[in-house]
């Protein structure tokens, strides 16, 4: 067999007009690879891989990434309270380096001419993959047809016909990605600023507030940081996570749009639900306030930050990020108690924390009622210190000549 090109395959449309596109451009066998991280059931596998032969693939793998991607990527999120924009919590994205790094170990195992994927031209994915893969795989030969040549999903869409595929025009409107933190939904509504996605749009918690679940209360467990429980029974990260996707999702909870910049330097809107991240880092950071010193929170959320802009940018695998992912799991070595929660549709409120490193707990004075650790004189003193560069400011300015609007000049 012909040295084969080996294609990133999620079977989406802009994938699944790749595997016959590269084959018949190229005159080499294509062997797809799903890299599931999350989203998928064991129904979905199955169905992609069926869709991968159907349209001419000469092999397919389907690897189960959730643990690696869990241990690898959404630990050290989840660890950071990472929020682009304040609000989007990575839904989808974060997986490309982990998702490139396997499709690059089935390329060298099956000794590819190329390794191709479906980005477009526009988009953040063609980035992160071939970063990546030009740092795992450094001289292989990239392929992106849809981005190289400039198709359109109308394109996508007749090629598939006129090959005996069709594909409905519903999966063609919009397009979904779906990862254990969540999934991102893209589409006509999405390309300006103004207006909200159809409710048939939405994946995770489409109609749920047609019928409004009653509040429920829970609790989660977390342990150095990591999630451990859920409602006092153990539950490994990835089992808790997928969970919560169903018990939050069904609240609604983690649905929104976000608008950012792209790696490319355009702005962008995505439609998202992040139902267990949403939770999860809401939990996460209320148990770091009663654990943390408040420099350590300072300085984690600062180093957090860049590190949430390295992984959207698609710069996993720079040795920052190692450096980042070291002082984050350090941080968390007290980051261990219970957090209670209230769910109600379309929100997740933490009504109570509780650590046995409860900083609160630790102190014999009590905010705003009696302070136990030093004495009136103690408090008098430090406000007095506490103001004294603003007092020596006002002091030395008595004389400065003043402009018209009254302002020091």
């Amino acid at each position: 067999m012909a040295e084969p090109i080996v294609l990133a395959f999620s079977g989406g449309l802009d994938t699944s007009f790749c595997v016959p596109w590269l084959a018949e451009h190229y005159g080499r066998p294509v062997i797809t690879v799903t890299v599931d991280t999350g989203g998928l059931t064991e129904d979905d596998r199955t169905r992609i891989e069926k869709l991968a032969l159907r349209l001419g693939a000469a092999g397919h793998h389907t690897l189960d990434a959730r643990r690696d991607y869990y241990r690898e990527t959404l630990a050290h999120l989840l660890m950071g309270n990472v929020l682009r924009g304040h609000l989007y919590p990575l839904c989808v994205g974060a997986e490309r380096a982990l998702q490139a790094r396997l499709v690059a170990e089935v390329a060298r195992q099956q000794g590819a001419a190329a390794v191709a994927h479906g980005s477009t031209a526009a988009g953040n994915d063609q980035v992160r993959f071939e970063v990546a893969l030009m740092t795992l795989l450094p001289g292989t030969e990239i392929l992106a047809p849809i981005r190289d040549q400039g198709f359109s999903r109308e394109d996508e869409v007749a090629y598939l016909t006129h090959r005996g595929v069709e594909w409905p025009a519903a999966r063609s409107a919009y397009s979904v990605n779906t990862g254990l933190w969540g999934c991102t939904i893209g589409g006509r509504e999405t390309t300006d600023t103004t207006g909200p996605l159809p409710e048939e749009a939405w994946i995770l918690t489409r109609g749920v507030f047609d019928h409004p679940l009653p509040p429920e209360v829970h609790v989660l467990s977390f342990t150095r940081g990591e999630p451990a429980g859920l409602d006092g029974t153990p539950m490994a990260p990835v089992a808790l996570i997928e969970r919560l996707n169903t018990l939050a999702g069904g609240f609604g909870i983690g649905r929104g749009i976000h608008l950012g910049d792209t790696i490319l330097g355009l702005k962008g809107r995505v439609a998202f639900e992040a139902p267990a991240a949403t939770v999860l880092i809401q939990a996460h950071r209320e148990l770091e306030k009663l654990t943390l010193s408040a420099r350590q929170q300072r300085v984690k959320d600062h180093v957090a930050m860049a590190y949430g802009d390295f992984i959207h940018e698609g710069q996993f695998y720079d040795p920052a990020c190692r450096d980042i992912e070291a002082l984050l799991v350090r941080s968390q070595e007290r980051v261990t108690g219970d957090v209670r929660l209230l769910f109600r549709p379309g929100s997740a409120m933490a009504e109570g924390v509780s650590s046995p490193y409860s900083l609160k707990d630790a102190s014999k004075s009590v905010y705003g009622e009696a302070a136990r650790e030093w004495t009136a004189e103690d408090a008098r003193g430090f406000s007095r210190i506490a103001g004294l560069q603003g007092m020596l400011f006002s002091r030395a300015g008595k004389n400065a000549p003043t402009s018209l609007n009254g302002s020091s000049e």
